[in-house]
């Protein structure tokens, strides 16, 4: 049987695994959890990981998988606030799908970079991508590795020009550069966080930022 804290945490990174693709930061989950301390959240994931609920995900930074849920959240009714878009992801292709994304460069997971377009497409298994039109960028840089994304990593990016809090995005500011990031109000500022505690956050004027996307998955060539 699970605390209340251990049940909090594991449905809140499935909800983020299934709205995202990418486990929450260490942070997010201290914050959603309103724990003092991140070795809080390392002893409830030590715990789930021990009653096998999660596991960690091998050479990706604190990448989590949900491996099941308690009976009460599997038998519970669909919430009326859940977008039915979310309904599809659980009826995949076939294995053998690929789709051939635009590929449009490369985009900064640090400090934003010129937004590329470019002619070049991506293979991509179409078991990896959920309803919507998508791109591929490649990442450059290293300010989103907690949230597992990393260098040379291929970001898949659903088309769409608005985000909830909390969500990682394609940010184009200043109608020229582009980045990676989780994407946050601050007041009557737009603030873009990285997932590395070496990176600040920028922040930025409204009229600045514009959203290209939001972050459907991760493709990573070895």
């Amino acid at each position: 049987m699970l605390t209340r804290k251990q049940h909090e945490l594991l449905c809140f990174i499935n909800e983020r695994l299934s709205e995202t693709g990418v486990s929450p930061s260490f942070e997010e989950m201290k914050d959603a959890l309103d724990l003092k301390s991140k070795s809080g959240v390392h002893r409830l994931i030590s715990a789930l990981e021990e009653r096998s609920f999660i596991r960690r995900l091998p050479n990706r930074a604190r990448a989590l998988e949900v491996l099941r849920l308690p009976d009460a959240v599997k038998t519970a009714a669909p919430k009326p606030s859940r977008p039915p878009a979310s309904a599809p992801k659980l009826v995949l292709p076939a294995a053998n799908d690929v789709l051939e994304l635009p590929l449009h460069g490369r985009i900064a997971a640090g400090m934003p970079i010129e937004a590329l377009e470019g002619r070049s497409t991506l293979s991509v298994p179409a078991a990896l991508l959920g309803p919507g039109e998508h791109y591929a960028l490649e990442v450059a840089g290293d300010s989103m590795v907690e949230a597992g994304i990393l260098d040379g990593d291929y970001a898949l990016v659903r088309r769409g020009e608005t985000a909830r809090d909390g969500e990682i995005v394609v940010a184009l500011i200043d109608d020229s550069e582009a980045t990676l990031k989780y994407f946050r109000h601050e007041g009557k500022m737009i603030r873009l966080d990285p997932a590395n505690r070496a990176y600040d956050p920028q922040r930025y004027r409204p009229g600045q930022v514009r959203i290209q996307g939001k972050l459907a998955g991760l493709l990573r060539r070895y």
